[in-house]
């Protein structure tokens, strides 16, 4: 099997052995056989964070393929749900507002597994997945057991976690999370573009199905919805992490750069309004590749393109941006077998 297969990018080369775990038992078993023999791993969920050299990879590839969803409810607490790893994260998300539980439903239309969310801290249009979570549990590579996570082990921030401090330690099995009922009525809403778009203030409340469907919309607009008959969305998502500077740095952005004052003193800013204003505008390709038509923070495979010529791009855009506001540019997909 090649990796193209099991990516949304449709990149990557071929893989030495795959194995498809639908148990937690199967997955836990995969890895511990390949750490046993030495063997390299590479778990795949949904494919949509990963981008995979040419060359493939010289290992056991376990895709992830668990199921099932548990909750525990009551009136007061709302809904304790844990989720297994291999779920559909847009499918748990829709379940979700499908049940009145608030909490998600900003988050809806992110590719990829319930599994590899807490990874990164996904986060979308004012959300996160460290806003709901509970725990963890996985199993521990190095410990050789299984282990649960409560949140104050987790060391969540923007776009990352324990997980990526330690990474490759842990297999992700489930997540629970603690979503709210209320009333159909979703979390108080704080992207402006969002809110504008609900017809809401920043702050106020929505109805959890108008939520998700303005938020589907809106990623359907960045082609950030997948897509088979859409290259736009044959791609790993956003490619770069929006640069979290310092006040100083902060301060030496042209005027007009957006800027977002973190509690911490520390200041965000827009690594698509940087990409564009270096000179790379939506579209902007080298052959196969290009940055797509909708939104410039996706490279996008626009068919027949090669892992080598994506990351050439990547490293064309992430110059571009340092030589014009001397700010590097941090890739947010995991690169396997490869590097910028």
């Amino acid at each position: 099997m090649h990796l193209s297969e099991v990516t949304t990018l449709r990149l990557g080369g071929p893989a030495r052995e795959v194995v498809e775990a639908t148990t937690e038992d199967e997955l836990i078993a995969a890895v511990r056989s390949a750490d046993e023999a030495g063997e390299p791993v590479l778990l795949v969920g949904g494919g949509s964070n990963l981008v995979v050299a040419d060359d493939g990879f010289e290992g056991t590839v376990v895709l992830i393929r668990t199921r099932g969803i548990e909750v525990s409810a009551d009136a007061c607490s709302g809904a304790m749900v844990t989720v297994a790893a291999g779920e559909s994260w847009d499918g748990f998300v829709a379940h979700a507002v499908a049940q009145d539980w608030e909490g998600v439903e900003a988050l809806a239309g992110i590719p990829g597994s319930v599994g590899a969310t807490p990874i990164q801290n996904v986060g979308a249009y004012g959300q996160e997945v460290a806003d709901t979570i509970v725990s963890v549990r996985t199993w521990d590579r190095v410990e050789q057991r299984v282990r649960t996570l409560m949140f104050t082990d987790l060391g969540f921030a923007y776009r990352h976690s324990r997980f990526k401090d330690e990474p490759g330690r842990f297999v992700v099995l489930t997540v629970a999370f603690q979503l709210r009922f209320a009333g159909a009525l979703s979390a108080p809403v704080r992207y402006a573009e969002l809110a504008r778009h609900l017809g809401v203030e920043v702050g106020a409340r929505a109805r959890l199905a108008q939520v998700r469907e303005t938020v589907l919309a809106l990623r359907r607009g960045k082609g950030m919805v997948l897509d088979a008959d859409d290259h736009d969305t044959w791609s790993a998502g956003s490619f770069f992490t929006n640069p979290i500077l310092s006040a100083q740095e902060a301060a030496a952005l042209p005027e007009g750069a957006p800027r977002f004052e973190q509690p911490d003193g520390s200041v965000k800013t827009s690594a698509a309004w940087l990409i564009d204003h270096a000179g790379f505008e939506k579209g902007f390709s080298r052959g196969p590749v290009g940055l797509s038509g909708k939104h410039v923070l996706a490279l996008t495979n626009r068919g027949g393109a090669t892992t080598a010529e994506l990351l050439d791009l990547a490293r064309e855009v992430r110059d571009g941006v340092q030589r014009e506001f001397g700010i590097r540019l941090v890739n947010e997909p995991v690169l396997v077998g490869a590097d910028l």
